[in-house]
C-alpha cells in the first residue's frame, strides 16, 4: 500500500497568480489554496501549482542552457482549436515544432514548455 498520494504538479515561476490563472483556464480547475508564493489548481484529475521562486529563469528549449525538467502533455480533439485557445490565454507557439501534424510546442506564461497533441488520446 502506497505511503503517499501525488497531491500536486509543481511548476515553478515568479508570478503564481498568472500562472494559476492561465492553467486554469486551459484545463480547467479551481484554486483550492493560495499563499503570496504558491497556488494550488484541483484539476479534478490532480493537482497543479504554481510556485514562486527566487531569481527563477524559463527553460530555454530546445537548446538547453536552461533546461526543462518535465512538461505537460494535454490530449485535444482539434490542434488549431486548442492553440488558438492555448495563445488567447496567454500561451506562445515555441520556435521550434518537430512535428506540427501531430502535436504543438507550447510555452506557457513563465516559459515551461507543454504540448496539445491529438497522439494521445483524451
Amino acid at each position: 500500500m502506497p505511503v503517499a498520494r501525488l497531491a500536486a504538479v509543481a511548476l515553478d515561476c515568479d508570478d503564481p497568480t498568472t500562472l494559476a490563472n492561465f492553467w486554469a483556464q486551459l484545463v480547467g480547475g479551481q484554486e483550492v489554496m493560495r499563499t503570496e508564493d504558491f497556488v494550488v489548481l484541483n484539476t479534478g484529475l490532480g493537482g497543479l501549482a504554481a510556485v514562486r521562486v527566487p531569481d527563477y529563469q524559463p527553460p530555454t528549449w530546445p537548446d538547453g542552457s536552461v533546461p526543462k525538467q518535465m512538461h505537460l502533455d494535454l490530449a485535444v480533439d482539434d490542434l488549431e482549436q486548442a492553440q488558438a485557445e492555448a495563445v488567447r490565454l496567454g500561451a506562445r507557439p515555441a520556435d521550434v515544432q518537430p512535428v506540427p501534424e501531430r502535436y504543438r510546442v507550447m510555452l506557457d506564461p513563465a516559459g515551461h514548455p507543454f504540448c496539445l497533441t491529438t497522439a494521445i488520446p483524451k
